[in-house]
């Protein structure tokens, strides 16, 4: 039997896979398709991952590995001289209405400093992927291809999932099986939300007139369209209330005749090499976890892909998750240390939805939506707007409540450069947490005694402390715990023994 059975190698389940594996659990992983199809490649299968997405591939040591398999030849970080690190030199958009890097105000970022990670980076789902599956076979995880789960059934010690012709046992099971996801219908979980009101497309065509379309996004009284710099590469939005049904393969000419509504253009398609459709519907599980089966991902929750952000979501979900069961699956996890992944994330997956929603009540055609677009466009335009939008597409903005006041606990960590040179992440490839001591008495150390192997004692100066004298930092990169200059120790060791369990004897 199996420690934990993953449904879906696409880069959630293979990110949860490498957490796991990492924790030295026995992993397997069930993917339907036998290999990557051409809507993971470039330029269709482009996806931006966003900074904090970029700095998991940075603490587990994968970064270099993602930017060489992403083509980034060049990857800027801050002066290592500096104290504070430079604003980001893009921001992405708001429902197709670009923003100016320019107009971040970088004292609203009080814990970002110079360090490898300060900006996403742009990339395909088969880079990705290649990088995670890769990690995933080094830390002996098993990943079995054309293998898709057609049936589950599970009990208070295990779940048995049929894929193809061979049933496989686990004490668990995760779901990261996309936004159709099988083990969500068949573990019987909740899914509410909202139904569409646009059906999306993306292609690529042949345009015998492509100098009839504006580059980048442009919003018209019809919809909206996006030429992307690649020759024939177009996305368009259609408020056809998602009447369009995806199981359809779009011919040519319907997508010519959708793009010339939206565009209010006689633009002409004369080939189409691929095209698929989305919807706007925004829906989410009300809970991630039903017994021993759970969820990750776009099978926890679906979007439109405005804002991209369904990846980064994704990835936050596996980091969160990876840990806690890890914890869980080797008997060493803290009471309710797992109800917190659902606590924790199902909040953001909300926020999530939102988000795209809000983007898609701007865009949709009639006086109402275009007196909005004016008035978001004008606070977009403002150092507000602009760090407000970064704020929440970057990932920096997300908090969650550990019950703390500080105002570190709940979010990401700073990455610290130490006066060894070294960063924060440096010190968590191996997926433990870290117990980051500023105070020159070494105080915390003997306090993590019983929690060898789970907490790395990390201590020194640092370039910038942030008013820190200690914090301790949980695997997924989280603040847990953090105090002033003159650290209790004993609070230190409460923060410990409740998310690590208690010091074993």
């Amino acid at each position: 039997m199996h420690d934990v059975l993953i449904a879906g190698a696409g880069p959630v389940g293979l990110l949860l896979a490498c957490e796991l594996g990492r924790a030295g659990c026995d992993v397997l992983v069930l993917e339907q398709e036998e290999r990557t199809n051409p809507w993971k490649t470039m330029p269709l299968g482009m996806r931006g991952v966003s900074a904090s997405s970029v700095e998991v591939f940075h603490r587990r040591g994968m970064l270099r590995q993602l930017l060489i398999a992403s083509g980034v030849e060049k990857y800027g970080t801050a002066d290592e001289d500096q104290d504070t690190a430079p604003a980001p030199r893009s921001v992405s958009h708001f429902a197709g209405m670009m923003l100016d890097a320019d107009n971040i105000d970088t004292g609203a970022l009080p814990y970002r400093l110079p360090g490898p990670v300060l900006e996403g980076v742009m990339t395909s789902l088969e880079a990705v992927e290649t990088v995670l599956a890769e990690q995933a076979a080094k830390l002996g995880v098993h990943i079995r291809r054309g293998a898709e789960v057609s049936d589950l059934r599970q009990d208070t010690e295990s779940v048995t999932v049929r894929a193809g012709d061979h049933e496989h046992e686990g004490r668990w099971l995760v779901g990261c099986d996309g936004g159709r996801s099988t083990v969500r219908g068949l573990a019987g979980f909740e899914f509410t939300g909202t139904e569409p009101q646009f059906t999306g497309y993306t292609m690529l065509a042949t345009v015998a007139d492509p100098e009839k379309l504006q580059p980048g996004f442009s919003l018209t009284p019809d919809g909206m369209y996006l030429r992307m710099p690649t020759p024939g590469h177009i996305g368009m939005i259609d408020y056809d209330g998602g009447a369009y049904d995806r199981a359809q393969p779009p011919t040519v000419q319907h997508l010519q005749s959708v793009l010339r509504h939206v565009s209010g253009t006689d633009v002409t398609l004369t080939d189409v090499t691929l095209a698929s459709t989305f919807t706007d519907r925004a829906k989410q599980t009300t809970t991630y976890q039903r017994g021993r089966v759970l969820l990750a991902g776009d099978a926890a929750h679906i979007h439109s892909p405005l804002g991209a952000q369904g990846l980064n979501t994704g990835i936050g979900d596996a980091v969160n998750l990876g840990w806690k069961l890890a914890a869980t699956v080797h008997g060493h996890a803290p009471d309710d240390l797992f109800g917190t992944y659902t606590r924790e994330r199902h909040p953001v997956g909300a926020q999530i939805l939102d988000w795209t929603r809000a983007q898609s009540a701007v865009m949709k055609p009639g006086p109402h939506s275009r007196a909005l677009q004016a008035l978001i466009a004008d606070l977009l335009n403002t150092r507000d707007g602009t760090t407000y939008v970064y704020k929440r597409t970057s990932g920096s903005a997300q908090r969650y409540d550990l019950g703390s006041t500080h105002p570190l606990v709940g979010r990401n960590a700073p990455d610290f450069r130490f006066a060894d040179g070294t960063h924060l992440g440096d010190h968590m490839q191996e997926g433990q947490g870290v117990a980051v001591d500023f105070t020159t008495d070494r105080r915390l150390a003997d306090a993590l005694a019983g929690h060898e192997g789970l907490i790395r004692y990390v201590a020194g100066s640092a370039r910038n402390e942030v008013g820190c004298g200690a914090l301790l930092v949980r695997p997924d990169g989280v603040v847990a715990w953090a105090d002033g200059l003159d650290p209790d120790r004993d609070q230190f060791a409460r923060a410990a023994a409740r998310w690590f369990g208690s010091p074993r004897a």
